[in-house]
């Protein structure tokens, strides 16, 4: 007859084999989407990061711009706007930055290419012409931005990035109002709308043509043939296991 200790530790066994299999399975369902056990930062998606990344593109030309302007703009209007769009525009660097290190994202660290043109293009420019070029390239770009950051307030689920809309919107539309008080814009220059296809109504999608494309979607085949790896690696080094113990 068996002893009796060892009866007492087959349901243990048992139990413990459960446990692994359970183990298991939580690990493979970790990278399916949406799903409570994945880590904060997996809630971020393209239009959250959309939004992260303008942010700190425009604070890393905006700035430079409004010190130029404040320094050179042939008008006192175009050189008040300079200075203060510069300062707000150092505001909200921070704030983004701060977003992003709490929410574990990388941040771009250089203007893009097309940016540091415009910056070349004033740093060139003189008097009146100056004040044109400033005006015009600074008014297109918040136009470009500005439905950007109500499509992801309205959609994201992230309570950091709802937030940083909420700022990012004020300042903005703020800057938007300073540019339009020079008389200089060219409302019949402004891109149109971009608007997402008839059949789409995703205020996302509005944003994503407005900022030239929308961001990386990843095939649900693909999600399933990774939840499927990883769970039958979950089994097969579980089965290991047991056959061990």
């Amino acid at each position: 007859m068996a002893p009796l200790e060892s009866a007492r530790r087959r349901p243990a066994h048992r139990a413990h084999r459960v446990a692994l299999l359970l183990i298991a399975l939580v690990a493979g369902l970790g990278v399916l989407p949406g799903v409570a056990v994945a880590a904060p930062g997996a809630q971020l998606n393209a239009a959250d990061m959309t939004l992260l990344n303008g942010v700190r593109l425009a604070g890393l030309w905006e700035m430079p711009a409004g010190q130029m302007a404040a320094e050179k703009g042939q008008s006192a209007r175009v050189r008040q706007i300079g200075a203060e769009i510069s300062r707000q525009h150092g505001v909200l660097d921070q704030l983004v930055v701060d977003a992003a290190n709490k929410l574990g994202a990388t941040l771009p660290t250089d203007p893009t290419a097309e940016q540091k043109g415009w910056l070349g293009e004033m740093q060139n420019a003189t008097g009146a012409r100056f004040d044109q070029i400033f005006v015009t390239r600074l008014r297109v770009a918040h136009g470009k931005i500005f439905p950007v950051i109500g499509a992801v307030r309205a959609s994201t689920r992230d309570a950091t990035v709802r937030k940083l809309a909420d700022e990012a919107n004020k300042f903005v539309s703020d800057h938007m109002a300073m540019l339009e008080s020079t008389g200089l814009v060219r409302w019949q220059q402004l891109p149109p709308a971009a608007l997402p296809p008839a059949q789409s109504d995703s205020l996302v999608a509005a944003a994503a043509a407005n900022v030239g494309g929308r961001g990386p979607e990843v095939s649900t085949t693909v999600v399933w043939l990774v939840f499927l790896a990883a769970l039958g690696t979950g089994g097969i080094a579980t089965y290991r296991i047991l056959r061990r113990s």
